[in-house]
């Protein structure tokens, strides 16, 4: 499986309860789960929640740590990687983000929350390529998405796959990463099919 890079938004919008949830584990279907050092996947890996989840999750157990706007889960993810909850205050409004980090690098939780308020604070609110795709494997059921398996070529073996309506075709199962822009339009809800594309960071 191709590990994904550092620091990434995966969802568009704000999460409610039961899409937290789902997210906290969203690779839950990965081949050999267990068995391999699966942090890569889930380190760096951030969304927005709202306030009643925030809390909530506040009062599961114990922090691990509680300072600048942030509190640390105690159970752990993987032996690194832990949940860290944010408040911030961006644009003038508090809002409240959840993300995956690595505790064993000094500063990585400081480093999430400066990553989240710079991304929030765009002027334009676009969204990557990147983005769209992690918005779509995050919101589709596991149903429709999985991994691709001993029928596909070996350099593939592994990789995200989702159903995608084909047309004339009918459903056709296609590797995530070899979306084209139009087909990731089309699994976009309406309301984020048109935000600019090209405003990368």
């Amino acid at each position: 499986m191709t590990p994904a890079s550092p620091i990434r938004k995966i969802y568009q919008g704000v999460a409610d309860r039961r899409q937290m949830f789902r997210m906290f584990d969203r690779h839950a279907q990965r081949p050999n789960r267990w068995e391999n050092d699966d942090s890569a996947l889930f380190c760096g890996e951030w969304f927005e929640i709202a306030k009643v989840e925030h809390d909530y999750m506040f009062n599961v157990l114990p922090p691990l740590f509680m300072r600048n706007g942030m509190f640390a889960m105690r159970e752990f993810l993987t032996d690194r990687i832990t949940s860290v909850f944010y408040e911030l205050n961006i644009d003038g409004h508090i809002r409240y983000f959840h993300a995956y980090c690595d505790l064993a690098e000094r500063g990585s939780a400081d480093r999430m929350r400066a990553a989240i308020a710079e991304r929030e604070s765009r002027p334009v609110r676009a969204m990557i390529r990147e983005e769209r795709i992690e918005h779509i494997w995050s919101s589709t059921h596991d149903e429709y998405r999985g991994y691709a398996g001993e029928r596909w070529p070996q350099e593939h073996r592994g990789k995200r796959t989702v159903l995608y309506w084909g047309g004339r075709r009918g459903t056709v199962l296609k590797l995530l990463e070899a979306l084209t822009d139009e087909e990731i339009a089309a699994k976009l809800p309406v309301h984020l099919r048109h935000l600019p594309p090209a405003v990368a960071a």
